[in-house]
């Protein structure tokens, strides 16, 4: 037998075939869609740490919940200058901890925590109040350290900065779990 043929299944007519005994492992194969009864999806349902910021949204723009996006933006009294001091000292703490915890402590992690600190307070000194705003900013500003040696990439960074910025709004608001 050539060297092509010396391993376990032999491909003969189209199909795969074992000279060892057939395997009682079955192909997964998904139901046929019926299109008249849409697709239950966790991702499409809002989170229960979520809805409060939601429905506050929801009324704040006429009492109507809809399908659209709903803006988040960070409380006025993080937008004065001491507001935005202390705020970016809690992400720059707060942020590094999380990176350690989740991947690893590494160096990196110092200067990811610093950055998009920097980035966030200038972001609230500025008044921006968006966190779509606030986290294309400091993906942008995150995207100037090198991730080499590091877990981390400037896009995941910034995502879970305004994750804990997020948690922080719904804790302070009372809403948090």
């Amino acid at each position: 037998m050539s060297s092509s043929t010396s391993s376990a299944a032999l491909l003969l007519h189209g199909r795969l075939h074992s000279r060892s005994p057939p395997s009682k492992a079955r192909p997964f194969v998904a139901p046929p869609s019926n299109p008249s009864r849409p697709a239950a999806s966790a991702s499409a349902r809002p989170s229960p740490a979520r809805a409060p910021l939601l429905a506050a949204a929801a009324a704040a723009s006429g009492g109507e919940r809809d399908n659209r996006v709903q803006e988040l933006r960070v409380p006025d009294s993080w937008l004065t200058p001491e507001g935005a001091a202390q705020e970016s000292e809690w992400l720059r703490e707060t942020l590094h901890r999380w990176l350690d915890d989740e991947y690893c402590p590494e160096p990196a992690n110092v200067d990811i925590s610093r950055t998009a600190a920097r980035s966030y307070r200038e972001s609230l000194v500025a008044r921006r109040s968006d966190l779509g705003e606030i986290l294309l900013k400091m993906a942008g500003d995150l995207e100037a350290l090198s991730y080499r040696e590091s877990f981390h990439g400037a896009f995941s960074a910034a995502n879970a900065a305004v994750r804990l910025i997020t948690q922080r709004m719904e804790e302070l608001s009372g809403d948090g779990p």
